[in-house]
């Protein structure tokens, strides 16, 4: 299935098809979902680069959908399709992080500004959630002991300190700082609290 792209999700088939028929004009493959239930059961949420949701669907709502989403991977930008009777949830939506809602009948040039707009939005998202997993999962790797020592050298406190204060000889220290360092893929304290610091 392709991911990082717009997922429809929309009751009715006519509109799904528009709408899916339209993004391919301007190069936009997307996939569509007849309702929440089937895209929450057989895709993945952090897959998709952004999602187009009817407000009003039987069973599951759009609104309802946000929700599941936002608790499950609150960066997914969120598209509402609405009725004008939609608007004031829709406005709603937008105050708890959906990206934006458009109204019906859609206009087709702001939708396509709106959608590759949400799909940038989603991709350095997406990029930002990669970069911080890899850096919990190099920081998982340490020791107890490696955890303590870089603390303290992220407080800039030297090696001879460091020694003093946990009651180990200095060469010790040298020798779990340079574990760290390695570990961490970092050459310095500097580029240890440049790398730390990045994430989200």
């Amino acid at each position: 299935m392709t991911t990082r792209c717009p997922h429809i999700i929309d009751d009715d088939a006519a509109v799904r098809d528009a709408l899916a028929w339209l993004l391919k004009a301007h190069d936009i493959d997307s996939v569509v979902w007849s309702s929440a239930g089937d895209f929450l059961q057989q895709s993945e949420p952090t897959s998709c680069g952004c999602l187009i949701v009817d407000i009003r669907m039987p069973e599951m709502s759009g609104i309802e959908l946000f929700d599941r989403i936002r608790r499950q991977s609150g960066d997914l930008p969120v598209i509402f399709l609405t009725g004008h009777g939609d608007v004031p949830m829709a406005v709603q939506a937008i105050k708890d992080g959906a990206f934006d809602f458009l109204e019906k009948p859609v206009d087709e040039v702001l939708l396509i500004d709106r959608v590759r707009a949400a799909l940038r939005l989603g991709g350095e998202r997406a990029n930002v959630a990669a970069h911080n997993q890899e850096i919990q999962s190099l920081l998982k790797e340490l020791t107890i002991r490696e955890r303590e020592i870089m603390e303290c050298v992220l407080n800039g406190k030297l090696n001879k300190v460091i020694a003093d204060e946990l009651g180990i000889a200095m060469r010790t220290v040298e020798v779990h700082r340079s574990r760290v360092f390695e570990k961490m893929g970092v050459r310095s304290a500097v580029e240890l609290s440049q790398l730390l610091s990045s994430v989200n």
